[in-house]
């Protein structure tokens, strides 16, 4: 069954899910960058992002769309679907040649795929930093529903591994024969990072962010680094060529450990993105 038809509604994942207690969660913004870094570390798919993507030019723009986008995925109800519409058609004209010289197209279905595939394992990896380690069982749910995600995006089931057990053989499979550190993963990754001050949100936090950029942007840039590598599953670094110490092992347990105990203290209004917790306290009305 073609789930990118018009007249099909693949379901997203359910209330009270498993990604319906973490898509949401302000914790999101620590596991969005290895996992675009993942992503990226496919040549076919680097190469898109490099030809294709604004992310240099509007970071803070692509980064709002795309995160605007997974809450839809996930608490969009019968907007999920158009939205997983909505990207396929806007994918259709990603296509080029990767740095070694071979043909992609961003809806192949083994790159298209991978980039969904990536949000598994980085989930898997920051709940252990960030949260409370999922069970084994809690891990099938997390797989089941991300593959309910898989067919809103328009991915057919024969493009996913259909359980954990055969997801882990394509995984390491896709690290041993495809990954590398390619330029924007290099770039993701790097410390010297080159980026505009915010242009999105009140104006005078733009203001003041402007002012004292030169300030600012080198820890950023640090920050950015250190998370985005740290919360990539271990095989993962090795397979890009991307370095990682115990004392940056300490750090992020240190730093993993403050996050798990002051994120659930926070009040809803403070712990879940404003989209998420609509949804999540509708979801609550109904019930």
């Amino acid at each position: 069954m073609r789930t990118d038809d018009a007249t099909d509604a693949p379901e997203p994942p359910p209330p009270g899910g498993i990604l319906w207690s973490i898509a949401g969660d302000i914790r999101v913004f620590l596991s969005l960058p290895p996992a675009l870094a993942l992503q990226v570390a496919h040549p076919a798919v680097g190469a898109g992002v490099d030809d294709h993507s604004v992310f240099r030019t509007d970071p803070w723009g692509r980064g709002e769309r795309s995160l605007r986008s997974l809450l839809l995925w996930v608490y969009g109800g019968a907007a999920a679907a158009e939205e997983g519409r909505r990207l396929r058609v806007l994918h259709r004209r990603i296509r080029g040649t990767d740095a070694h010289g071979r043909r992609y197209h961003a809806l192949t279905p083994a790159h298209y795929a991978w980039v969904h595939a990536t949000g598994f394992p980085v989930y898997r990896q920051a709940q252990r930093y960030l949260a409370r380690p999922f069970t084994e069982e809690q891990e099938r749910r997390l797989y089941a529903e991300w593959l309910q995600v898989g067919r809103v995006l328009g991915l057919h089931d024969r493009d996913m591994p259909g359980s954990v057990e055969e997801f882990w053989p394509y995984y390491r499979t896709v690290l041993a024969e495809d990954l590398e550190l390619t330029a924007v993963a290099r770039e993701l990754t790097a410390v010297d990072l080159s980026l505009p001050p915010p242009d999105r949100g009140p104006l005078a936090v733009r203001l003041v962010a402007r002012a004292l950029w030169p300030v600012l942007l080198p820890p950023l840039a640090r920050f950015r680094s250190f998370v985005t590598i740290g919360l990539l599953p271990p095989d993962a670094r090795e397979a890009i060529g991307l370095p990682w110490t115990p004392v940056q092992e300490r750090r992020l347990r240190r730093f993993g450990a403050v996050v798990r105990t002051v994120v659930p203290l926070l009040p809803e209004r403070l712990r879940y993105l404003p989209a998420a917790r609509r949804a999540r306290a509708a979801h609550r009305a109904r019930a």
